[in-house]
């Protein structure tokens, strides 16, 4: 049996087609269609549901000790406010989950763990939580992504939130008209400038249809999700990264705080880190028409050799073409290198290619002064 969102009518009223993901009913798509949607956002402001992804506070006098044992990340010197991408780590040095951590004190730290991985990572602190620590879950709340060019003019507009000058990967406290508190984040999955904001599941519909009013604003499911946070090269976890995927071979290793050495799983990552990995993640451009999608075998040009496999893949609306990304040797792993991509017994020809695809539109991480 599936879970529902806080949001789930609001979709219904919109005739949202409707699917299973991570174990909750989401919206893909609407009306318009993907293609629509993953332009719309690029253009102006789409809102998007991610009520089904984990909310959690870790809090008390050793929170800051482990954080920084459940991840290879340092958060003692930064600043209150600030949120940083990391990844939880394993035993064996691999990712148990990637997730953003926000600090919001000394000793206290909130974190957005992925759906598919809520219960697991969840589970994982519990067995790793020290006496000093609380683990708080914040299952009365909904998460509201709000991304596009227009995001910032839109939450001026209906909220009456200014947040120029608010940096990139920040998160600060507001108000809404009747005094209700909620958090509002300026970071997102697409690329583009952005917001998630926090608010208790109770209100979560009337805040929704508030946002919804605004003429720049359009639905946007989970589909052109998929298809914008591709275009920038992240990560989707359980097929980019997973439990046996080390933050080195990801190309994640600037995750990794200079002085924080002590976290689970650091022999491994440490090791890779200075000695190098036999594979990498790497972009995939396909060069002729095609596309080329998660199981795909890459294969060198030179003698069709099987060199790796795609991890995820899919049609670029933005610069029309197929893309995606996968694990190679690491020989090949350099931007120019002509390979192959095979889809269903043909041989697609491609290019190993940076990423992100596309540049990023986000706002300067410095906080004005």
């Amino acid at each position: 049996m599936t879970s529902k969102t806080p949001l789930y009518d609001a979709h219904i009223k919109l005739n949202a087609k409707m699917g299973p993901f991570a174990g909750y009913d989401m919206p893909l798509y609407y009306g318009e269609g993907v293609m629509a949607e993953h332009e719309w956002v690029r253009r102006e402001a789409g809102l998007f549901d991610v009520s089904h992804m984990g909310q959690i506070i870790l809090s008390g006098p050793e929170a800051l000790a482990f954080v920084e044992k459940l991840t290879p990340s340092s958060f003692g010197k930064i600043p209150e406010g600030r949120a940083k991408y990391t990844v939880l780590t394993n035993s064996k040095g691999g990712i148990i989950d990637d997730l953003i951590i926000t600090k919001r004190g000394p000793d206290r730290f909130f974190a957005v763990i992925n759906a598919g991985c809520k219960e697991k990572d969840i589970a994982w602190i519990k067995e790793n939580l020290p006496s000093g620590v609380t683990l708080e879950r914040l299952d009365d709340r909904a998460l509201i992504a709000l991304q596009g060019p227009m995001a910032e003019q839109v939450l001026r507009d209906v909220l009456k939130v200014d947040t120029e000058g608010m940096p990139y990967m920040w998160m600060i406290d507001a108000e809404l008209s009747d005094g209700t508190p909620y958090y509002i984040s300026r970071l997102g999955y697409t690329g583009e400038d952005g917001f998630e904001l926090s608010v208790p599941a109770d209100i979560a519909d009337g805040v929704w249809t508030r946002l919804m009013q605004h003429g720049a604003v359009k639905p946007i499911g989970l589909a052109a999700r998929d298809s914008l946070r591709l275009e920038m090269g992240y990560c989707l976890y359980g097929h980019d990264i997973d439990e046996n995927t080390s933050p080195i071979e990801a190309g994640l290793s600037w995750v990794m705080g200079k002085e924080n050495t002590g976290f689970i799983g650091a022999g491994r990552i440490l090791s890779q880190k200075e000695d190098g990995v036999e594979r990498q993640r790497i972009g995939v451009r396909l060069t002729e028409k095609g596309v080329a999608r998660e199981g795909a075998e890459i294969l060198s040009a030179q003698d069709m050799r099987k060199i790796g496999t795609l991890t995820s893949g899919g049609f670029s609306p933005s610069l029309k073409e197929g893309i995606g990304q996968g694990y190679v040797e690491s020989d090949w792993a350099q931007a120019g290198k002509k390979i192959f991509v095979s889809v269903r017994g043909r041989n697609i020809a491609a290019e190993i290619a940076d990423m992100p695809f596309m540049q990023a539109r986000t706002k300067s991480m410095k906080k004005a002064a």
